[in-house]
């Protein structure tokens, strides 16, 4: 068999792992020199909403553990980035803001993220997402 042969999937959830993984790899490739992850990335962008968050909004709504949530959220604390606000009403609860400086920086980061996105809208896996969802979507 040539090792060059395209290997594709039929499956609805086949097709949408390999796009993901693609999606994901490139984005990881121009986030990390920036010292970035991709959950330090995905909580930038969902604080940027302007409401602040709690820990376990957070942790839901990203499906990050808690352990490592609290990882990235003290590194983006460290770095400026995002700052932690004492709940007016119960004041054991802590919620999670961006910061002016975080949102300078997922202006940059965002921007990567997005010409990735553009690149890998092109990709062999990606068309072949299109077309299972298709060939689902006629069925």
């Amino acid at each position: 068999m040539d090792s060059t042969a395209a290997v594709t999937t039929t499956s609805l959830l086949g097709a949408i792992i390999v796009a993901q993984r693609e999606l994901a790899r490139r984005v990881v490739t121009v986030l990390a020199p920036e010292g970035f992850t991709v959950d330090q990335w995905l909580i930038l962008h969902t604080l940027a909403g302007g409401a602040g968050h709690s820990m376990g909004e957070l942790a839901d709504a990203l499906m990050i553990s808690n352990p490592t949530l609290t990882r990235c959220v003290d590194a983006l604390v460290d770095q400026s980035l995002v700052f932690r606000r004492q709940d007016a009403e119960d004041r054991r609860r802590l919620s999670v803001h961006l910061a002016r400086q975080g949102q300078a920086r997922l202006a940059r980061l965002d921007a990567l993220v997005a010409a990735q996105e553009a690149i890998a809208t092109s990709t062999p896996g990606w068309c072949r997402l299109v077309e299972v969802v298709s060939e689902q979507s006629a069925t």
